[in-house]
C-alpha cells in the first residue's frame, strides 16, 4: 500500500496548498464521516472480492437497510432504537444470503444475479418510501440514529479509544513477529517494528488533536469522536480478527485462491461462499445506518449505483485483487479515505460536477497502474 499511502499523501497536500483549509481540524472530521460510508461499503464488497465475486446491489441494500430503520422507528411503528437497527442489520442479511443462493444454486454470474437484485431493491426502495405519504423523502427524529454521526464521545474517551488502539495494534506487530520467529519463519526486522510503533503513535497523536479540536459554531463546543468513526473502528477490527484468526476467514482465502484445491481439501467451498454473501450484506447494512444518519434521514433518490462503484475502487485502490485469494479489510481503509479526499477536496476548490468526475476516473486508474507496477516488481525481485 505505500504507494497508494503516497499519492494519499500528494493529494492532501495539493488540496492543502489551493485551499489553505484542507488540513484543518474541522473539515479533516468531516472528511473522516465522508470517508467511513465509502470505507463500509468497500469492506461489503471485500467479503466477495475475496473469493472472485461482486455483488453490484450493496449500494441499494444499504439504501433499504437505512430505509427500513428509519421507517420502523420514525413512523407509525415507533420501535425502540435497538430494535430498528436489528432489522436493518436483518434486512440486509437476508437479502446478502438472498443473492449468494442464487448465485451458487442457480449456478449464474454474481455479476448478472446482483445487477437483477440491484434493479429490484431500487424498485422496492422507490416503493417504500413514496408510500409512507411524505414526498419521498423521510427526515430522521430519533435521536440516536441521528447521533450515529452527529453524536460523539467525550475527549477522554476519545483519548482512551485511541490509546488503546495505538497499544493494540503494536503489540499485536510484537506478538506476530515473536511467533513467527518461534516457527522459524520470515520475521520483520526490529527497526522496521520500531518505525511501524513511531508512526502509529504519531497518528494517534493526529487523530486526537483532530477530533478533539472544537468544531462548533460560535458558543456551540463540539469535541470528540463521532460514534460512526467508533463503528468503523469496531467493523475493521472485527472483521480483519475474522479473515485472519478464524477458520471461516482463511477457507475464504484458500477458496479465492484456488476454488478446485480448497474443495478436494474437504472445504465445503458453497457453504463459505454463502456466508461471504450475507457477511457483505450485514456490512452494507451497517453502511445503511451511517448513511442515513449522515443524510439525517432517507429519500427515493439514493445514489446506489453510483455507491458501489466507489465501494469496489475503494476495495481495489487499497490493493484488494479483483481475481480473489488477496485482500485485506484495511485495504477499503484506505481506498475509502482516498475517494474521500478526492471528493472532499475538489469541493473546496469549488470543481464542477462533470470536473469531479473526470478527476476521480483520472485517480482511479492512476492509483491502479501504480499498484500494479508496484505488485510486478516485487513479483520479479522474488
Amino acid at each position: 500500500m505505500i504507494p497508494i499511502v503516497l499519492g494519499l499523501i500528494a493529494l492532501c497536500v495539493y488540496f492543502e496548498a489551493r485551499s489553505s483549509s484542507f488540513l484543518s481540524a474541522g473539515n479533516l472530521n468531516n472528511l473522516s464521516i465522508q470517508a467511513t460510508g465509502y470505507v463500509l461499503l468497500g469492506m461489503a464488497e471485500i467479503w466477495l472480492l475475496l473469493l472472485g465475486e461482486i455483488d453490484l446491489s450493496l449500494g441499494f441494500l444499504a439504501g433499504l437497510s437505512g430505509a427500513a430503520v428509519v421507517i420502523l422507528t420514525d413512523l407509525q411503528f415507533h420501535w425502540p432504537w435497538f430494535a430498528g437497527i436489528a432489522m436493518a442489520l436483518v434486512v440486509g442479511t437476508i437479502v446478502g444470503l438472498f443473492s449468494g443462493l442464487l448465485v451458487i444454486v442457480l449456478r449464474l454470474p454474481s455479476f448478472i444475479v446482483t445487477l437483477a437484485i440491484q434493479l429490484a431493491l431500487l424498485g422496492i426502495l422507490i416503493w417504500v418510501v413514496d408510500s409512507q405519504g411524505t414526498g419521498g423523502t423521510i427526515s430522521i427524529t430519533n435521536g440516536v440514529l441521528h447521533g450515529i454521526v452527529y453524536g460523539h464521545l467525550s475527549i477522554l474517551w476519545t483519548d482512551v479509544f485511541i490509546g488503546l488502539t495505538v497499544v493494540g495494534l503494536v503489540a499485536q506487530s510484537s506478538v506476530r513477529n515473536k511467533n513467527r520467529r518461534s516457527r522459524e519463519l520470515d520475521t520483520t526486522p526490529t527497526p522496521f517494528l520500531l518505525i511501524r510503533a513511531v508512526l502509529l503513535v504519531a497518528a494517534g497523536i493526529t487523530a486526537a488533536w483532530i477530533f478533539n479540536t472544537n468544531r462548533g459554531y460560535f458558543t456551540l463546543k463540539i469535541q470528540g469522536m463521532p460514534y460512526a468513526i467508533v463503528i468503523l473502528g469496531v467493523m475493521v477490527a472485527g472483521s480483519t480478527f475474522f479473515l485472519n484468526r478464524t477458520k471461516a476467514g482463511r477457507y475464504l482465502y484458500a477458496i479465492g485462491g484456488n476454488q478446485e484445491a480448497a474443495r478436494r481439501a474437504g472445504i465445503q467451498v458453497n457453504r463459505y461462499r454463502i456466508l461471504a454473501f450475507a457477511l457483505a450484506g450485514f456490512t452494507s447494512g451497517v453502511a445503511g445506518l451511517v448513511y442515513v444518519s449522515n443524510l439525517n434521514g432517507i429519500n427515493d433518490a439514493v445514489p446506489g449505483g453510483t455507491q458501489v462503484l466507489y465501494a469496489v475502487g475503494a476495495a481495489v485502490i487499497g490493493g484488494t485483487s479483483l481475481f480473489g485469494g488477496r485482500g485485506k479489510m484495511v485495504h477499503a481503509l484506505v481506498g475509502g479515505v482516498v475517494i474521500g479526499v478526492i471528493y472532499n477536496g475538489m469541493a473546496l476548490l469549488s470543481i464542477s460536477v462533470y470536473g469531479q468526475y473526470l478527476a476521480t476516473a483520472g485517480v482511479f486508474l492512476v492509483a491502479v497502474t501504480i499498484d500494479n507496477v508496484a505488485r510486478r516488481g516485487s513479483t520479479v525481485s522474488r
